[in-house]
């Protein structure tokens, strides 16, 4: 249960709250790559309550502008991509990437007015079939390479949809894995698949551990006599979630939920997967994530989600359907913003719990230190070799506890840091 300052702490975040400068000091998704090409038209976007328009300039280049108009406010996504940037269609005035007014056409010749101007601007970086952006005070920090983002294009995925409701309601059901054996249940799920797991026993065991990128979380799912099943997933700072392969065995990689704030009440949830060694068929995974069209699911409370009361009889838990997003929106969105003064927090809530510790914690190093990361988070900016991501079933005579931490240890020795982007 949180106090509703500490609620208004963690999910206010727009321009001027501490909330939204915790965010907007750590690079940020605002668009998939694939809705920008080269040529494409500007694109209107809107995070953390900030209107802005999205655009690549004729170098191919990307460019992130307040979308109004420094002269009249005419919304800059109409405007002509030319000579070296975005140029408004009202009266000729021309912006580059940096927000540089470079032309004033109506102004006398020999004016330096234009020098006077600058347009609000963010630097973009495109890595992993996102485009990034920095939305906070001073130069950007390295942009992380987290190895869903840095694997080749073949064997990564990314993708979008719309979420009505505040982005930490979407982040917390990551950490909340005790759901997935309940509401994501179907009659069709693989024996092997982690919901059917899951579902064998609800009464499942989790543990954390904060490391240098957030929470790592360590599962244990009862599952008979003779075996348990076991993982490892993480909440990373500040707003997102790894999850494992839909199926024990079924991919050498895992996938990543990253909820980025529209405004207090609306937000996307990008959802990427990765492969080390097979590459990707992009149908069958976003098969099982939600059924959207134009980022936008069909399913939502406005039709009540289509819940079919016969459907949960025999062939799924929700009466939802099969795909996880359909199932998740139904759930974390009745209320715009989730009332957690009212909440009563279970003993399977515990990441739950150290997720929102650690992150009124960083707003308060936020603050500190003028709106940048503190020094001791400089580390996992430019190295992401600790998040381990790990399922598997186990013999029951093994200790669990144990097994799990050396396997971390393990693989966060065996991993390459890479070096980071700027």
């Amino acid at each position: 249960m949180l106090t509703q300052e500490e609620n208004d702490l963690l999910t206010r975040t727009g321009p001027g709250t501490p909330g939204g400068a915790l965010l907007r000091s750590y690079w940020q998704p605002v668009a998939l790559a694939a809705e920008l090409p080269i040529g494409g038209p500007p694109l209107p976007v809107r995070i953390m309550s900030e209107d802005l328009v999205l655009f690549r300039d004729d170098s191919g280049e990307f460019g992130l502008l307040g979308i109004h108009c420094s002269h009249r406010g005419a919304d800059l996504s109409y405007g002509r991509l030319e000579d070296g940037g975005l140029r408004c269609i009202y009266h000729g005035w021309l912006y580059d990437r940096h927000g540089r007014c470079l032309e004033q056409p109506g102004e006398p010749s020999g004016s330096t007015f234009h020098e006077r101007i600058r347009q609000q601007a963010y630097p973009c970086r495109e890595v992993g079939g996102l485009i990034l952006t920095y939305m906070g005070p001073g130069d950007p920090p390295p942009v992380p390479q987290y190895e869903f983002l840095v694997a080749p294009e073949e064997y990564r995925i990314a993708n979008k949809d719309l979420k009505a409701c505040n982005y930490l309601q979407g982040n917390e059901g990551n950490i909340d894995p005790q759901h997935l054996g309940i509401l994501h249940w179907t009659a069709s799920a693989p024996p092997d698949s982690t919901v059917a797991l899951h579902a064998r026993n609800p009464k499942m065991v989790i543990e954390t551990e904060e490391t240098d990128f957030g929470v790592r979380l360590y599962h244990l799912v009862p599952l008979d006599a003779d075996t348990n099943y076991v993982k490892i997933t993480n909440f990373v700072l500040p707003n997102l979630a790894t999850f494992e392969g839909a199926v024990i065995g079924d991919v050498d990689g895992f996938g990543v939920n990253w909820h980025v704030p529209i405004d207090d009440t609306h937000h996307w949830g990008f959802t990427l997967w990765f492969d080390r060694r097979t590459p990707l068929a992009k149908a069958r995974v976003l098969q099982a994530r939600a059924s959207a069209t134009n980022f936008q699911r069909v399913r939502t409370k406005a039709n009540r989600y289509l819940q079919d009361r016969d459907e949960m009889k025999s062939q799924n838990f929700s009466g939802l359907g099969t795909a996880f997003g359909d199932q998740d929106a139904c759930v974390i969105e009745p209320m715009p913003i989730q009332d957690r003064t009212r909440e009563q927090l279970g003993s399977n809530d515990r990441a739950i719990i150290a997720a929102r510790h650690m992150l009124l914690r960083e707003i308060q190093r936020i603050q500190a230190h003028g709106g940048r990361p503190s020094p001791d988070r400089n580390g996992m900016l430019a190295s992401t070799a600790n998040i381990i991501v790990t399922a598997e079933v186990i013999p029951s005579s093994v200790d669990w506890r144990a097994y799990l931490t050396e396997k971390a240890a393990n693989a966060v020795g065996a991993s390459a840091t890479g070096s980071p982007q700027t």
